[in-house]
């Protein structure tokens, strides 16, 4: 396991995949590592395995052609590499050589919404919408380092191809104590209970959402917080419970607004007749942000914590 655990404390999501794919590789000879160069934290891997890693330079459509070839002779491929790039250079390929087959290829990487630092063509703002439009895909957004390891375990066992989102996967907050939750696709975890708001968060947006909660718990405002790491299948029972209970909710995601989860949620309350008290969404407005921090970029687009945590202030009124 990578890291001890002290909630707060960051870690390398990056580091934690390297060291997990290391570990399965041990023990699972149908574990493939494929990655357009972008291999610098599966060092251990490839030296382990070299027959079972495969680089094939700056060419995205190509890894993902190499993936599904893998897959059809009966390996479990995980491909890692940058999601802006993975979600949308590779995107006929995926959709038609991976998902039209049906095929267990794993799709996991960094540069999940505005953190890449690298403008608006290094940013992954539309990789939800697109990925999970896809027949056959799931979708994951991993908010804490460790989950990784487990959702990565889980998915040697799990039928048809998988993308894994990670902001930049370089430090990442730890929010769960690895070994007390049990992952599941399709599953969420409340990380804060509350009665009067919920906020529905995935990947860096979680451990913010939780600083908001806090904050607000100040002013006796009570906020449930929960992470939904499966975006595609969702927890619907727990989205049920959240509107039962809570009643007013927020989705805040660093994805465009549209297409991503709170499209989704919204789908399925018009879709199931649910009307939440309130329904706000947090993104990515219809821009192509510059240049900047995470951080720079959420409050220049207005969905940085202090935006969120204005807007409860005054619904709660």
């Amino acid at each position: 396991m990578a890291g001890s655990f002290n909630f707060g404390e960051w870690i390398s999501a990056r580091s934690v995949i390297g060291d997990t794919l290391d570990e399965i590789g041990k023990t699972n000879e149908k574990l493939f590592v494929c990655t357009p160069d972008v291999g610098m934290n599966l060092k251990r891997f490839r030296e382990h395995y070299p027959d079972r890693y495969i680089d094939v330079g700056i060419a995205e459509q190509n890894c993902v052609g190499v993936a599904a070839g893998l897959a059809l002779e009966g390996n479990i491929p995980v491909i890692m590499g940058m999601l802006p790039f993975l979600s949308m250079r590779s995107c006929e390929q995926v959709r038609t050589a991976v998902c039209y087959q049906n095929l267990p290829v794993r799709i996991i990487g960094t540069g999940g919404g505005l953190t890449s630092g690298g403008g608006s063509t290094h940013n992954a703002m539309e990789d939800i919408a697109i990925l999970k439009s896809m027949v056959n895909m799931t979708v994951l957004s991993i908010g804490d380092p460790n989950m990784i390891r487990d959702i990565l375990h889980l998915s040697m066992d799990y039928a048809g191809p998988m993308y894994i989102r990670l902001a930049q996967g370089k430090k990442d907050r730890q929010l769960y104590e690895p070994g007390t939750i049990e992952y599941k696709i399709g599953g969420s975890v409340t990380a804060r209970d509350g009665k009067d708001f919920t906020i529905f968060a995935h990947g860096e947006m979680v451990g913010e959402a939780l600083d908001v909660a806090e904050e607000l718990a100040k002013d006796g405002i009570d906020v449930r917080v929960i992470d939904m790491y499966s975006i595609k299948p969702f927890d619907e029972a727990a989205v049920r419970k959240a509107v039962e209970e809570t009643g007013n909710l927020v989705v805040w995601e660093d994805h465009l607004m549209s297409g991503g989860l709170a499209s989704t949620l919204s789908d399925f309350f018009t879709d199931n007749h649910i009307q939440p008290k309130s329904f706000r969404r947090f993104g990515i407005p219809q821009v192509y942000a510059g240049f900047g921090s995470g951080e720079e970029l959420r409050r220049k687009y207005g969905y940085a914590a202090e935006d969120i945590a204005a807007y409860i202030r005054s619904a709660a009124k």
